[in-house]
């Protein structure tokens, strides 16, 4: 993404001084900046005021263990920014340029975003062998309907990419079967990597071997050890910014499969139950939901009923 913030005035910028005397030329100037960029130190207060606001508008929360994981992840937003000082920084995002300019970028960094192809995969031996089924069975005879599933929070795509190898391999056997993919995640940097579906080798591992026949591409440049996710499989996924707390999803159509893992981790507990229930108003009756193996719904007030480790079913 272009980083647009480097054109804005900001605020504790200064006029170069037209003094005479001056000993420092431009090059050592510069490199003064970025030596304090890289020495700069978030104050107890600075880290207070971000992990508040970043709980308060997206959810995540911070706590006071993560202060050094921030203060190194937002340094790479000083050193682009030209900012000396994690004080100076917070002046910038809470003024209306850095609410306009800054807050994706902060968003995009302080993000953990892990996550791989297959990962957790006897959830997706339960989505072909009992989930894809059993919401066959339950429609109407004659009716053909359209599968729609979200990967909240995606990541990278690997996710996303995964169930739609699932879901096509699923349709092979089944005259008919049609479906739709949305995937979101709160960051933009990781939805630009993910809509190129462009992969370390490694990465494409856990791939079973016939998958990766069919539905990755090799780079010609073999040095650059790439693979990259078919046309045919990146059409079958819409990627989209979405933030858990906003208050419109944008979703127009009812989900019949949500996964949504390793991700609620990042919530503290009252607001994990509010977002799960989001989630249940954008889902089908009888829809199901898939969280990670280190998540638990337990004790929460949902219209949810376990039917496997870590899958529910909305009644």
């Amino acid at each position: 993404m272009r980083d647009d913030t480097s054109k804005a005035e900001l605020p504790w910028q200064r006029e170069p001084s037209s003094r005479q005397g001056s000993s420092s030329s431009p090059a050592e100037t510069n490199r003064n900046r970025a030596e304090g960029i890289f020495s700069a130190q978030m104050s107890s207060k600075d880290f207070d005021r971000l992990s508040k606001f970043i709980h308060d508008s997206c959810g995540i929360r911070l706590p006071q263990a993560k202060k050094t994981m921030m203060e190194g992840r937002l340094r790479k937003r000083l050193r682009a920014l030209g900012i000396e000082s994690f004080g100076k920084y917070c002046e910038f995002v809470f003024s209306s340029d850095g609410m306009e300019s800054e807050y994706i970028h902060m968003i995009d960094v302080v993000t953990t975003n892990k996550t791989d192809f297959f990962r957790e995969p006897d959830h997706f031996d339960y989505l072909s062998g009992t989930v894809l089924p059993e919401l066959l069975r339950s429609r109407k005879p004659g009716v053909r309907k359209k599968l729609n599933l979200w990967s909240a929070a995606c990541s990278t795509g690997e996710e996303p990419y995964t169930i739609a190898m699932v879901l096509r391999e699923f349709g092979q056997a089944c005259p008919g079967f049609d479906f739709s993919i949305l995937a979101t995640d709160i960051s933009t940097e990781v939805l630009e990597k993910a809509r190129l579906g462009i992969y370390e080798h490694d990465r494409a591992i856990p791939i079973p071997m016939t998958f990766r026949k069919k539905y990755l591409l090799k780079s010609r440049q073999k040095e650059r050890g790439l693979v990259r996710v078919t046309p045919e499989l990146r059409n079958c996924v819409e990627f989209r910014r979405l933030n858990f707390l906003e208050k419109d999803y944008g979703l127009n159509d009812r989900m019949d499969v949500v996964f949504c893992r390793n991700a609620l981790i990042y919530f503290d507990r009252p607001t994990q139950e509010k977002i799960v229930n989001r989630f249940t108003q954008h889902m089908v009756r009888g829809g199901y939901l898939f969280v990670g193996h280190s998540e638990s719904l337990h004790g929460m007030e949902l219209p949810l009923e376990q039917t496997a480790t870590t899958v529910y079913r909305k009644l």
